[in-house]
């Protein structure tokens, strides 16, 4: 008893003396002489997560006191629950068997000793000699992709002018269109196979291995996985003919398996994929990842009936068994095996009793798929094909001279009269195709979405499904959602889809620039609510047979941040706040008048004072008149990205007609120079409209309303310098370059497979960095009527894993690693050498074993 008197003491001591040391902290973070144990952080003492992130990355410092992240400052959210936490909590116990091993291991393996693992160390690259040879195969690599580039751009143009002239030397409309028919068969069939030659003839078989960056072998990968994802065949997701291209790339797949993303796996060999498994769209399941300056190859396995919901991330050497499930916004990292029938989720997952299967199996043989997959090739062919070729000869017959360059290489086009019609044609191309698009999708989808029957379950591939897709594909249309987002005009555009938006509350910022769904007919947003970007609407379940539609709704006066999936079997109500890359929970009771955060999400104050000092600008006369100040200038913005996309896509008209016209004189090399000369104006361009922006408007830090003019000028960059074209510089040394004239502070041999970077000119990175793809680094946020801009500094050697997501005010110390679909909340500091993971990320331990890639080829 004594003993027990005596410990008790000695809990209670420490937990008095970690109180104090992390009050002393706080007080400091909150610039004030003391704060109260029991004060609750939000509500109390007027934090927000940025102070509070600040206050974390102080107390790691600190050796006299535990390491806290983000996720314990919610879940005890005063200081005396806080050190209470860490001083009464037991030691966590042994992991077992059933347990979710660490998500990634970092350790290597010696090259003197291949079965002894030993400590991660510095990148290889850092010494003087590794360096310089590392540079000399960085030039030598991008000048191998830019001849690459160049000669795929000589073919293709030969192909299609040779291809254009023989189809217009065609006797009769039946002549003309049966070439027409051929030659889009043609062409799509061998795209198709081009790939697959490729992949065959460079790479063989992947197997589990590293690839040094910048390598002859690195080249081989590039190409393979270029022209992978650019093959036709990644626009027929859902579709058997999708299935039967990977399968020829070398892909495991048995029967009956339906394949919904479009981010096509790469090292197919090691994907394989059980009988009855369904992978629904935005899922990234690559087969590799790059890592510390190597790109690693790893083996994916699915069984039978496995179930993979929307936007995961399956990094390499990982397993799920049969019958099993991954719900929305999870991933699985290296390591991590879903053992048969059990559902996972979370970032990294972990076990769950969450059921993500929505829609029963029915019946949908091989015979279905083949004729669905016919018919499919059929309708590309002698349907889509044709229409596109007419569509271009209208183009052509309005400027005779273009016809006639076109067809005999006639006419010179530095005459005057030929440049003039030239710019009536482009506008009325660009322009006229831009109305009837707006024309077709507001009245064709919805005289087809009557079809379809909400909570009835249709089998695949037959008519519905190819309805349904159809629907799907004519109503996100990702120009016209970035024309009209951040605007008044998003609202009217999207209820003229189909939205069912209530009693909408105006406030000039309803939507962000990137809102999708399947069918915008059950899509509803209540009055009040705001979305930042980045929306996916879920209103379609789907299995491996079978879809069924469902009526999606969101709450009332709630905010929705960056990257969010919303599933029709929400459990959200009115005034709620879903913090960026939340997992919208789909059991447990319906949340009201909370805020949500993580994946699994759990639950967060809805808002701080600080988040609502600018609520008087959002009411009454004051609204009214800085809303009409802001829709003017968003109306201006609007008009000078029409104006912007117009002119582009003139001079590149130009550009081509100019080479086919010199083609006769000076041979297949002119078209080799159009594609370079192509590309280099449109980067020179994009960058001149970038610069010109910021230097009237230079980004910098912002706390302020969304109706401050400094916010307006924000919606403007951001409208103005979306450039889609990024993604063909991914995993070239150019891409560095390009990130530098934008405004980037970047390093050397920094290698970027397809990350996003928001506000270049608040962003600095450093050498020798390994950026993933789907990576997000974001210097801002919108939190209902607030808006906050923050600088990002990541270090030397740093690596994101895939679908990392990075937010403002954050610093990334040398070598540290994010790993996949892990979410760095606003104000972290990650220490260097540190590995961090999760949604929210916190530091974890690493684990001294090999890495999948290297455990398999030993």
């Amino acid at each position: 008893m004594i003993g027990h008197s005596q410990d008790t003491t000695d809990t209670h001591s420490a937990t008095a003396g970690t109180e104090s040391l992390l009050a002393e902290v706080l007080a400091g973070v909150l610039r004030v002489d003391r704060v109260p144990v029991e004060g609750h952080f939000f509500e109390d003492l007027g934090a927000d997560s940025l102070l509070m992130a600040q206050f974390c990355a102080r107390v790691r410092k600190r050796g006299d006191l535990p390491a806290v992240s983000m996720k314990d400052v919610y879940r005890h959210s005063t200081i005396r629950s806080l050190a209470a936490a860490f001083t009464d909590t037991p030691p966590p116990p042994e992991p077992t068997s059933s347990a979710p091993p660490s998500p990634e291991p970092t350790a290597t393996l010696s090259p003197e000793h291949p079965g002894r693992a030993v400590a991660a160390a510095p990148d290889a690259t850092d010494s003087p000699d590794a360096s310089a040879i590392s540079a000399w195969k960085y030039l030598v690599c991008g000048t191998a992709q830019l001849l690459v580039f160049a000669g795929f751009s000589c073919a293709g143009a030969l192909i299609a002018v040779h291809g254009y002239q023989w189809i217009d030397a065609g006797v009769g409309t039946a002549d003309v269109y049966l070439r027409a028919v051929a030659f889009g068969a043609v062409v799509f069939v061998g795209l198709c196979a081009l790939s697959i030659v490729a992949k065959w003839t460079l790479i063989g078989r992947f197997t589990a291995r590293e690839i040094p960056l910048w390598s002859l072998a690195y080249l081989r990968f590039w190409c393979v996985k270029t022209l992978i994802r650019t093959s036709p065949a990644r626009l027929f997701p859902g579709s058997p003919l999708y299935v039967l291209y990977l399968r020829a790339l070398g892909a495991h797949i048995a029967k009956g398996v339906t394949v919904l993303t479009r981010n096509v796996p790469v090292c197919t060999d090691l994907i394989s994929i059980g009988s009855g498994t369904v992978i629904r769209k935005d899922v990234f399941m690559s087969g590799y990842r790059a890592h510390g300056g190597r790109i690693e190859t790893g083996p994916v396995t699915l069984g039978a009936g496995v179930t993979i919901a929307e936007q995961s991330v399956i990094d390499i050497g990982t397993s799920m068994g049969d019958s099993s499930q991954l719900g929305h916004a999870s991933s699985l990292h290296p390591g991590q095996s879903v053992p048969a029938g059990q559902s996972w989720h979370g970032t990294p997952a972990r076990p769950t009793s969450t059921d993500f299967r929505a829609v029963e199996s029915v019946s949908c043989g091989t015979l279905r798929r083949a004729v669905y997959g016919s018919w499919q090739f059929l309708g590309l062919v002698l349907v889509y094909f044709p229409l596109t070729l007419a569509g271009i000869g209208l183009l052509l017959a309005l400027v005779p001279q273009l016809n006639a360059v076109v067809t005999a290489g006639g006419p010179d086009f530095t005459s005057p009269a030929l440049v003039a019609e030239a710019l009536v044609a482009s506008l009325v191309g660009f322009f006229g195709v831009l109305l009837a698009a707006l024309v077709i999708m507001t009245t064709v989808p919805k005289v087809l979405g009557r079809v379809i029957e909400p909570g009835r379950t249709y089998p695949l591939y037959g008519f519905h499904y190819g309805v349904q897709r159809l629907v799907m594909l004519m109503t996100n249309v990702r120009f016209l959602v970035l024309l009209f987002g951040d605007s008044s005009a998003i609202v009217h555009y999207l209820r003229s889809l189909g939205y069912d938006l209530c009693r909408v509350q105006q406030t000039g910022s309803n939507f962000g620039s990137l809102v999708k769904h399947e069918t915008p007919y059950l899509s509803r947003v209540g009055s009040g609510t705001m979305v930042a970007d980045g929306l996916s609407i879920i209103n379609a379940d789907f299995s491996s047979t079978s879809f069924r539609y469902a009526r999606t709704s969101i709450g009332e006066s709630s905010f929705l941040g960056n990257n969010i999936v919303y599933p029709s079997r929400a459990r959200v109500g009115d005034n709620c706040l879903l913090a960026t890359k939340v997992m919208v929970p789909i059991d447990g009771p319906v949340r009201q008048g909370v805020g949500l955060l993580g994946s699994p999400s759990f639950e967060i104050p809805r808002t701080v004072y600080r988040d609502s000092r600018f609520d008087d600008l959002a009411t009454g006369d004051e609204l009214r008149r800085r809303l009409a100040g802001k829709n003017r200038h968003n109306a201006q913005t609007a008009g000078l990205f029409l104006l912007m996309q117009w002119f582009h896509f003139f001079v590149l008209a130009v550009v081509a007609t100019v080479a086919v016209d010199l083609y006769p004189d000076v041979g297949p090399l002119v078209f080799a120079a159009a594609g370079l000369l192509s590309l280099s104006f449109t980067v020179a361009f994009f960058a001149a409209v970038e610069r010109t922006v910021t230097r009237r408007h230079p980004l910098k830090p912002l706390y302020c309303s969304i109706y401050d003019p400094s916010f307006w000028q924000h919606e403007r960059f951001w409208k103005l310098t979306t450039h889609r074209y990024m993604q063909v510089f991914n995993g070239t040394p150019f891409k560095a370059l390009v990130w530098r004239l934008l405004g980037v502070r970047i390093g050397r041999q920094v290698f970027d497979d397809g990350c996003s970077l928001i506000e270049r000119s608040l962003v600095s990175i450093g050498d020798r960095c390994t950026l993933n793809a789907a990576t997000v680094v974001q210097c801002h946020s919108q939190e209902d009527g607030a808006f906050k801009s923050d600088r990002i500094a990541i270090g030397a050697g740093v690596t994101l894993g895939v679908g990392a997501f990075v937010h403002y005010g954050t610093t990334i110390h040398d070598r540290a690693q994010l790993a996949a679909d892990s979410f760095l909340m606003k104000g972290e500091e990650v220490p260097a050498e540190s590995r961090w993971s999760g949604n929210p990320a916190e530091e974890v331990e690493a684990a001294v074993e090999p890495s999948p890639a290297r455990a398999r080829l030993h």
